[in-house]
């Protein structure tokens, strides 16, 4: 991959220990953040029970949390410039602890909006985290090898989202068949109430503990020897502004095929719960960890496969491809049959789910290695704009928010099987951009 001068001069990791060091410390901020991140596939089927809603509100919860990467990236790096790469990571975890300590109000008030508006906060500061951590571990050493270093900690991001669904299930969801909609709904009106606050009360606790952890890990961060890695003199004295990234187009079509990619895993992430649940799946609170079991697979693949036996565009195009077939197998697979569980997890002593499930499932593998890949490949030749492209970057992460809203929509509207057919033109897009648009370096021309 070609670097420009500017780019080729930034300070990096000199020596394996710093690197080992840096990618120990980010690997944590990457499992706090898949941790709080993974937990909305939970959250969104308790807050459905707890606060009365349909397919279309509950994901409001996600829109909620991924809308703030698109209204906070641009501040986010601005703040990043002024403080550098450690003190912004220490400030995003102080926003984290801030938005976990609104649960406890929401919590005792079963207000939705106030759920959404805690949502919100965290979310506030993990995208000022992901400005800061993921151009970091970029340039912690060679960019022919970042993918493989953020594939290492996408094992960390994605291994939190495997542990929390078990966590929040056995914490949250105990006799969650007791506030089933049909139980509810035969209750008085002030029975339901009731019943839904009590229900509410156990994010409480856990909720507190988050905030209390965040805060402490963010002094631990404040304090630890993890090395600095100063931006360009010309970087750092920029202006951060969208516009003056528009130039080129590797960042901009590589910031489209990042929001449909962040839609799309959401969508398999954290509707994987709400398609079980209508499907009667008994432990459908769990589901979200069978997705991010398979992106883990994908992960080590890419840790250990890019870039010695596949390119980053190569693994690009191939995750594009196995997002197209595992789509089809959701929409048109059985939804009764579970032999394709049974087959690929039955051995291990994996409980078995529908065919059309363990598909949705497998989008996890499809989906591992296309943020990992498309980062540095937008990135690159970017030189002093650096920055600022990783801005553009994460507010492509409102793909998140816009894309399981729509989803929801449609699976009020149609049915929720139906409505996976959304994902189709969005792994189209993702091979698009690995075949061509990667290669742009001028508007209408190819390179």
């Amino acid at each position: 991959m070609e670097m420009s001068a500017a780019s080729s001069q930034r300070p990096v990791a000199d020596s394996r220990t710093d690197v080992v060091v840096g990618m120990l410390f980010v690997g944590l901020l990457f499992f706090i953040l898949g941790f709080v991140t993974w937990l909305n596939g939970s959250l969104i089927p308790f807050l459905k029970i707890v606060c009365g809603l349909n397919n279309f509100q509950a994901l409001w919860v996600t829109f909620a949390f991924y809308i703030a990467y698109t209204v906070m990236a641009l501040p986010s790096a601005a703040v990043l410039k002024r403080t550098g790469y450690k003190k912004g990571m220490a400030l995003g975890l102080g926003l984290m602890g801030a938005g976990a300590l609104l649960f406890i109000p929401a919590a005792q008030t079963t207000w939705y909006g106030l759920f959404l508006a805690a949502l919100f906060t965290l979310a506030t500061g993990m995208t000022l985290m992901q400005t800061a951590i993921n151009p970091y571990i970029v340039c912690l050493g060679p960019r022919e090898s970042a993918a493989t270093r953020i594939s290492v900690m996408g094992l960390f991001n994605k291994g939190a989202g495997v542990v929390v669904p078990l966590v929040f299930s056995s914490l949250m969801l105990k006799d969650i068949d007791s506030f089933s909609p049909a139980g509810l709904a035969a209750l008085a009106p002030a029975a339901q109430e009731a019943m839904r606050a009590t229900l509410a009360q156990r994010l409480v606790f856990p909720y507190a503990c988050m905030a209390v952890l965040l805060f402490a890990i963010m002094v631990f961060i404040q304090l630890s020897r993890l090395r600095e890695i100063p931006m360009d003199a010309d970087e750092a004295g920029s202006r951060v502004e969208a516009g003056s990234v528009l130039q080129f187009p590797q960042l901009v079509l590589g910031a489209a095929a990042l929001f449909g990619y962040v839609g799309v895993e959401v969508i398999a992430g954290d509707t994987i719960g709400l398609y079980g649940q209508q499907l009667k799946v008994a432990h459908f609170g769990v589901l979200t960890s069978y997705t991010m079991v398979c992106m883990v697979i994908g992960y080590l693949v890419g840790a250990v496969a890019i870039p010695r036996f596949l390119s980053q565009q190569r693994a690009l195009m191939l995750s594009a491809l196995a997002g197209v077939l595992f789509t089809v197998g959701v929409t048109t697979m059985s939804a009764e049959s579970t032999r394709l569980s049974e087959v690929l997890v039955g051995w291990a002593g994996v409980p078995a789910v529908p065919d059309t499930v363990m598909c949705l499932a497998l989008l996890g593998l499809a989906n591992a290695l296309v943020w990992p890949s498309i980062w540095p490949l937008a990135l690159a030749g970017l030189g002093r704009h650096t920055a600022s492209g990783s801005a553009v970057l994460v507010m492509a992460i409102a793909g998140g928010a816009l894309l399981p809203l729509l989803y929801g929509h449609l699976s009020d509207s149609v049915t929720p099987r139906a409505a996976y057919w959304l994902l189709l033109p969005c792994y189209g897009l993702i091979f698009w951009y690995a075949a061509v648009g990667h290669r742009m370096r001028s508007w209408g021309a190819a390179s």
